[in-house]
């Protein structure tokens, strides 16, 4: 009676230490880290971390990793707003959208990548320079996007404007996907577009009218950006310390090993997607792009400037834009 008695507390006590300390993984099995990014050569470090499992590894005993593609930035802010990404490859714009609408909860972490755009014109079309976009009709991915208000600065600097602002260009959001058709077609004459599609499209005919270093200052504006919720970071900071090491480790590894980790990120858009890119499309694409985590302070002044202006936003980002 009491060997039983004895066995029973024994058992009891185990169970009250198992339930206490979660056996003997001191992991927190709840804790997830959402990161979210585009299948697109500009989110880089993201596509390179995923396959290789960076993050995956750095983690293992602490949280599970998940990653949620995006095609386009509005999805991902939402994505941020609703709490289901904590971290975020996307453009600078909606970047800065996302933090002025969330007061703030949304911030830029770190820069990703630069330039990496380019203007180009159909083949039949006679538009040699931004003043000979007059009366004509470009497309950009999205309206509101990077592209997008580059091509405002451009239109801005050659006194143009488009047609709902009182000047006489047409400005249209088509799909990248779509450019190339719609440029046949006739139905667009020229396109501000982001890599790999600047080169595809010059590769099927297109002219190139602008390269990235012509279309805003200098080449040196971001067109992808790192951003974080407030309140994940508060609540993991050496989780996001260890992100920005392992998104550094990243950005080294595609300027130092150019060629290699090009393959291996178009292996991972293979993966994602079920497509990839030829090897003379993926050389062009990263040689129009510069994989840095600095961002020009004055680059996003000016994106937040037209953007303000356009509407687009209700008023300027405050000192909370980015973390420094």
């Amino acid at each position: 009676m009491k060997s039983k008695r004895y066995l029973f507390i024994s058992a009891v006590l185990c169970l009250l230490v198992i339930l206490g300390t979660g056996g003997c993984n001191s992991r927190d099995q709840d804790l997830e880290i959402t990161v979210g990014y585009f299948n697109n050569v500009t989110h880089a470090q993201a596509l390179l971390m995923k396959s290789q499992g960076t993050l995956e590894a750095a983690f293992e005993d602490e949280a599970d990793v998940n990653w949620v593609s995006f095609n386009a930035g509005p999805a991902e802010v939402e994505a941020l707003f609703a709490g289901e990404i904590d971290i975020g490859y996307i453009g600078p714009v909606p970047g800065i959208n996302a933090n002025v609408r969330s007061k703030g909860d949304i911030r830029l972490l770190t820069g990703a990548s630069q330039a990496g755009a380019v203007l180009v014109r159909s083949a039949g079309s006679d538009i040699e320079s931004v003043e000979d976009l007059a009366g004509k009709v470009v497309a950009i991915p999205q309206i509101a996007n990077t592209q997008h208000l580059c091509l405002l600065n451009l239109l801005t600097e050659c006194r143009l404007a488009p047609v709902g602002n009182g000047g006489n260009v047409t400005v249209t959001a088509v799909s990248n996907a779509d450019v190339e058709n719609m440029m046949r077609m006739g139905h667009i004459d020229a396109a501000l577009v982001p890599e790999p599609w600047g080169t595809t499209l010059i590769e099927k005919g297109a002219k190139l009218v602008l390269d990235e270093t012509e279309i805003y200052m200098g080449g040196d504006y971001p067109v992808a950006v790192v951003v974080v919720r407030q309140e994940f970071y508060e609540e993991h900071p050496d989780i996001v310390q260890t992100f920005l090491e392992k998104h550094k480790e990243a950005t080294v590894y595609l300027n130092d090993h150019v060629e290699e980790a090009s393959r291996i990120v178009n292996a991972q858009i293979n993966a994602d997607t079920g497509k990839n890119l030829s090897e003379s499309v993926l050389d062009g694409a990263f040689q129009r792009m510069d994989f840095t985590e600095n961002i020009n302070e004055e680059a996003l002044s000016g994106f937040s400037a037209i953007c303000l202006e356009q509407k687009f936003i209700p008023e300027l980002p405050g000192e909370n834009l980015w973390y420094q």
